[in-house]
């Protein structure tokens, strides 16, 4: 008999499986955002937006040109504010919105692929074209059959298309330009975001009482503080930086001036009829708004100010968190020692880029 030779024989094994390692960047990476995850990111970002007229109850303000008279509580529920008073709260709920999808955007860069950006801005527009397109239609079926009817339509809807394409460049720059980019996209938000928040919080100021005014007081600063936030978060360590820090600052000092200027003309029922003299008052407007220091010297004074503190901070965490992890190189500082600098942009010649 034979001896059995299976105990020395190898035993035959499938094909080898290679084990993946413990750093393996296939195992620690998280799944991407499939595309319909951005969609919904961007739908739910332009429905955010609109969130200050949604829970104001979307009844259509009191029109001039309706052609019938209506009580305010009768008027037809629209998407959008379309009105010559509310003007300014047409862009903020647009801008607003697109400014919130690009800040989503940016947060989950490392989650998505490269098209996750268009697919959340289709998601972003696919909401607020169909609030225009909505708001549109029902207020031209409402108005009076005559020529002022339709210039008036035509202007609130070259109004919010004009929001909607400016929502668009700040999704875009928020979302996946370098940080002197989106620090102009975030400005741009933040003049705006005073105007979104008080219809979030006081839809009609006259009735607000008492609270109405340190609520007021606090809009009243917020684009500054916004302003003054984003360009701490993007740093003035570079040329870029420092030229987008400076636009900011430019859009905090126009863009307030040029609502009040494009809000007060628009609002005149005595210039209604007269064009020319609406586009002459609105200079004049803006020219008082824009250079009177009272009015423009304080909301920069703050927004420098928040900047300066976030940067400082900003200096502070890094070279905390620099001493905490080469603790070596902390302890020989301190003994007098020579040691390399410790960031290494102040050993690298100055960048011109962002």
């Amino acid at each position: 008999m034979e001896p059995d030779d299976t105990a020395t024989r190898p035993r035959e094994t499938g094909p080898e499986t290679l084990e993946p390692e413990a750093g393996d960047a296939t195992v620690t990476r998280p799944r991407p955002l499939r595309w319909w995850m951005c969609l919904l990111i961007g739908a739910a970002a332009a429905a955010v937006g609109l969130l200050p007229w949604l829970v104001g109850g979307m009844r259509l303000p009191l029109q001039n040109l309706w052609a019938t008279e209506t009580l305010p509580d009768d008027y037809p529920l629209v998407l959008l504010p379309f009105s010559q008073y509310f003007l300014a709260r047409i862009a903020a709920l647009l801008v607003v919105g697109a400014a919130i999808a690009g800040i989503v955007a940016r947060a989950t860069s490392e989650l998505r692929r490269r098209s996750g950006v268009a697919w959340t801005l289709v998601g972003l527009l696919s909401v607020q074209v169909s609030a225009i397109v909505q708001t549109a239609v029902v207020v031209r079926e409402g108005l009076e059959d005559r020529f002022e009817s339709d210039l008036y339509l035509a202007a609130l809807v070259a109004v919010a298309v004009l929001a909607n394409l400016i929502g668009v460049a700040v999704m875009l720059l928020v979302a996946s330009a370098p940080r002197a980019g989106a620090v102009i996209g975030l400005a741009v938000a933040a003049v705006l975001a005073s105007s979104w928040l008080g219809g979030l919080l006081l839809p009609d100021p006259a009735l607000g009482g008492p609270t109405a005014e340190p609520v007021l007081l606090a809009l009243r600063w917020l684009p500054a503080v916004l302003v003054g936030a984003a360009i701490a978060w993007g740093g003035i360590g570079t040329v870029g930086r420092v030229i987008a820090a400076v636009v900011a600052l430019a859009a905090l000092w126009i863009g307030p001036a040029l609502i009040t200027a494009v809000s007060s003309a628009a609002g005149s029922r005595v210039l209604a009829r007269r064009p020319d003299e609406m586009i002459d008052y609105a200079a004049d407007v803006f020219r008082s708004a824009s250079t009177l220091p009272e009015v423009v010297v304080p909301p920069l004074v703050v927004a420098v100010a928040v900047a300066a503190v976030g940067l400082v901070g900003r200096l502070v965490v890094r070279r905390s968190r620099a001493s905490t992890s080469d603790p070596e190189r902390s302890a020989s500082s301190t003994d007098g020692s020579p040691s390399e600098p410790e960031d290494a942009e102040a050993s690298a010649p100055p960048s011109t880029g962002d």
